[in-house]
This record gives C-alpha cells, sequence and structure tokens, in this order.
C-alpha cells in the first residue's frame, strides 16, 4: 500500500500539545519535556495572556488612511515603518499611502458595492493589534512587537506600528500592506492557525524581553470569548432607574441591533425571575470535561516523574476552574452585577445626603 501524507483536522480550542491520547510511537517520549513543563509552570501560574488580533482592515486608500491617522491619533504618535523609520505628523498617512503604493493594488479599483450587500474586494491592509495586560512595561512590549512584525513581514509586507499607551494594557497597533512586494498576486491572509502561531511567537518574543507571557487556549484556563468591543461599550453606556415596582435598566442609545436585542432579553428575563437558557450547553460542558481529563493526564506524568508540587499545584489549577457559563449566562452575572454597583453607588450617595452638616458656629 504506498504511503501519503494526510493532514488531521485539529479541533477548535483543543490544542493542548502536552499530552497525546494516541499509541507511543518508536520515539515518542513518555514523560514530559523541559518546555512542557515550563508551559504547565506558566499556565498554572496564571502568566500574562498575550492578545493578538485583527482590528479590521480597508479595502480602499480612504480606509486605509482612517486606521493610519487612528493609530498615530492623527499625528501626535510617532509611527515606526518597516524601514526603520520614525515618523511623525500630520501628513504621515498620506506619505505612507503614496510610499506603499495602495492606489496601484487592483482592489482599489473594483467598485464599492451598494448599501446592505456583502463587500467582496480584497483587502488592501490589515490592521493588528498585540496587546499585554495592566503592568507590563511599555517599552518592552514595543520590543517584543518591533521584532514579531520584522520576522514575519520585512521584505515582504509594508507596514507600521505605533505603541499605544492611554489605557491601562499596553499594545501596539500595526497596519499591514496585504500584498506582498516582489511576489505579484501572493496576498497576506490571516486564518485562525494565523492567529494562534503568532500569539505562541509574540509571547515568545515577550519572554525574551524578561516577562512571563503566556498562548493558551482560553479553554484550558476556563476562561471565556471576551465580549466584542460593540457589547463592552454597551455595558459601560447601561443605566438603572426605579419605578414605583421593579428596578429596570434604562436602554443607552444602541451600539449594536444584535447587542440591544440581546441585552432586552436577558433583562427581561432577569426581571421575571426567569433563568437564562441557551443552546450549546452540552457541549460546553464535554469540552471542560476534556480539558479536566487532559490536565489530569499532565498531573499523572509529573508525578511519574517525580515533580509532586506542580502535579500538585495542576490539581489546584484544575480545582479552580470557574464554572462554564454560556454566551447568555454569563451576560446575565455581568448585568446583575453592573446593576448591583450601581444600587449600592446610589445607597452611598443617598446615606451622605443623610448626614446632616457640621455646624461649626454651634460653640
Amino acid at each position: 500500500m504506498p504511503r501519503r501524507i494526510v493532514t488531521l483536522p485539529r479541533t477548535e480550542g483543543m490544542e493542548l500539545d502536552i499530552v497525546s491520547y494516541g499509541r507511543r510511537g518508536p520515539g515518542a517520549r513518555a514523560t514530559l519535556s523541559v518546555e512542557q513543563i515550563e508551559q504547565v509552570k506558566r499556565t498554572v501560574g496564571r502568566a500574562a495572556e498575550v492578545l493578538v488580533k485583527v482590528s479590521g482592515g480597508a479595502r480602499d486608500t480612504g480606509a486605509a488612511r482612517a486606521h493610519l491617522k487612528y493609530i498615530d491619533r492623527h499625528g501626535k504618535l510617532q509611527v515606526e515603518t518597516d524601514e526603520g523609520v520614525t515618523l511623525q505628523g500630520r501628513t504621515v498617512a498620506d506619505g505612507l499611502i503614496a510610499d506603499w503604493q495602495l492606489d496601484l493594488c487592483r482592489s482599489h479599483y473594483i467598485a464599492k458595492p451598494a448599501a446592505g450587500a456583502k463587500d467582496l474586494r480584497a483587502k488592501l491592509v490589515h490592521h493588528i493589534v498585540l496587546s499585554m495586560p495592566a503592568g507590563t512595561p511599555p517599552k518592552k512590549v514595543l520590543n517584543a512587537a518591533r521584532s514579531f512584525a520584522r520576522e514575519n513581514f520585512a521584505l515582504q509586507y509594508r507596514y507600521a506600528l505605533v505603541l499605544h499607551t492611554d489605557q491601562a494594557h499596553p499594545h501596539v497597533h500595526l497596519v499591514v500592506k496585504c500584498n506582498h512586494e516582489f511576489q505579484p498576486g501572493r496576498r497576506l491572509y490571516v486564518r485562525k492557525d494565523t492567529l494562534r502561531a503568532w500569539r505562541e511567537q509574540f509571547a515568545a518574543l515577550m519572554r525574551e524581553e524578561g516577562v512571563a507571557a503566556n498562548a493558551t487556549p482560553r479553554q484550558l484556563r476556563g476562561a471565556r470569548k471576551g465580549f466584542k468591543d460593540p457589547i463592552h461599550h454597551r455595558l459601560r453606556e447601561l443605566r438603572v432607574s426605579k419605578d414605583a415596582r421593579n428596578e429596570t435598566v434604562e436602554r443607552a442609545p444602541a451600539v449594536s441591533s444584535f447587542m440591544r436585542r440581546r441585552l432586552q432579553s436577558v433583562a427581561e428575563e432577569i426581571q421575571k425571575g426567569g433563568a437564562v437558557w441557551e443552546g450549546g450547553r452540552d457541549r460546553l460542558l464535554a469540552t471542560r470535561s476534556e480539558v479536566v481529563g487532559a490536565w489530569r493526564v499532565v498531573a499523572g506524568k509529573l508525578r511519574s516523574q517525580g515533580d509532586l508540587q506542580l502535579a500538585s499545584e495542576v490539581d489546584r489549577f484544575v480545582s479552580s476552574l470557574p464554572s462554564p457559563a454560556t454566551d447568555r449566562e454569563d451576560l446575565k452575572a455581568r448585568l446583575l452585577a453592573h446593576l448591583n454597583d450601581r444600587r449600592r453607588a446610589a445607597a452611598s450617595v443617598e446615606r451622605t445626603a443623610e448626614i446632616p452638616p457640621r455646624n461649626v458656629n454651634s460653640r
């Protein structure tokens, strides 16, 4: 029977490369390697998890200009280019568009679709964000991002990057041209596997900077998938108002019609006192069972290697995993926490108002 190479599908979110449930081959290891043990230590120690995401892109020069102006805050921040040049000013975006020759890309001349129709034009640029949690030195984030961009895009795809420190978590915005510089027809595509590899690479670069960064699937840490930006904005804009019968959620101006409908549905269930139900919970529980089983195998291998302390840490880590919850269940918990915070703040204001002012002239 002739030999042939096959590609096995990967189950999304279950890329735990620490153990294998398959039959051990001739050269397979029955124990964990040094690299795998270090990964286990970082994960159970809750090392900082890196974030790498695509924050959008542009299909015409106008949108590309908007992305470049956003990352340099309309000329207020310094921009580093793939040529090692530092630029600053209001004309940087126009200069980069001309230098990258975005107006010569084929997709630039395809007509924009009508309103409501899907835009099938190829992207001119990708907007990538590399982020670390609060407390990470911004200079180290910039150094790692600079190395990341150079290793992935230098002499292939033009790019520009800017460090942002206006939020608690330092992050770098990276705008990359999609068309290859020297191979016509070759383009930069960003898929899930690409983002997974980029996360691991950025975490390794942060570790080279002395930061104990990690890049593990969220399922292995019991973490939930984060809400998209419109949902976060929507939650921040919620207000609480009281009527004669009950507390209600006052609806702010819509950020997303989808989010508005979901929030309204969950808020109504909260007011009625009903349980929030969502399909897919069985799959969620099955995934958690697989994760726990994988960690138990890791703990067993560590014990067989004599590392009893780390095995105990793995057991404690598994025991501390939060209960799995669906999107609607998590949204309900966040809404209730938001309402409780508002109630406590209002009660504090009322108590302060009831305290009579001190009469300094009473003597």
